[in-house]
């Protein structure tokens, strides 16, 4: 979808809950990206809920996407994106905060599902949208921080979300919309962030 090649596999970065606990997580959600730095580069592990992996595998998204097996895909998506991104940015030596990565990770959920969702002929945009940025719910544990990352990301892609369904979804503009989420994409936040005010501005 961005023309991205990290040229890891995130397979290999996987770790199971025991190499969750040893890397001794404060807190236990169904996906994390844990990241280490060192005097040599980063250590980067990602955790996705094992049984999440398995109920994808016996309802495999890529042939119908639907309320059995969307939770996880939304689940693992989010891991991936997380990873792959963060990859890219390292590759070239750039910045990237926290928030820039739940920024992402949430124009990412979208713009997949539509995708798939136009080639599985589904994904109402209207309801895509109201799935993913209004009927959510955030976990008890957060702190405070996370939290307002959390709300953060989800205003903003919202936000972004709804220009990119004026500007091009209604008119099923693809390759426009590609050239959009890709010009998006190799922003950072602070040029993310500029992009959301100057398409609520518009």
């Amino acid at each position: 979808m961005y023309r991205v090649s990290t040229s890891l596999d995130v397979a290999d970065f996987l770790v199971d809950e025991a190499g969750r606990r040893a890397l001794s997580a404060a807190r236990a959600p169904g996906e994390q990206l844990f990241v280490l730095e060192e005097p040599d580069g980063l250590l980067v592990s990602l955790f996705v809920d094992e049984g999440a992996l398995r109920r994808l595998a016996t309802h495999d998204p890529r042939r119908c996407l639907d309320e059995r097996n969307l939770p996880d895909f939304l689940l693992a998506l989010e891991g991936v994106s997380h990873f792959v991104y963060l990859a890219s940015r390292m590759q070239h030596e750039r910045p990237v905060s926290a928030v820039e990565l739940e920024l992402q990770a949430e124009v990412d959920k979208f713009a997949v599902l539509l995708l798939v969702g136009w080639g599985q002929g589904g994904a109402h945009v209207g309801r895509l949208r109201d799935r993913l940025f209004h009927r959510i719910r955030y976990l008890p544990d957060l702190s405070a921080d996370e939290r307002s990352r959390y709300l953060l990301a989800n205003e903003a892609a919202n936000d972004y979300c709804r220009a990119l369904e004026h500007r091009f979804v209604n008119r099923r503009a693809a390759d426009e919309l590609l050239v959009e989420l890709r010009r998006f994409y190799q922003q950072g936040l602070a040029g993310k962030l500029d992009r959301v005010s100057s398409l609520r501005a518009a």
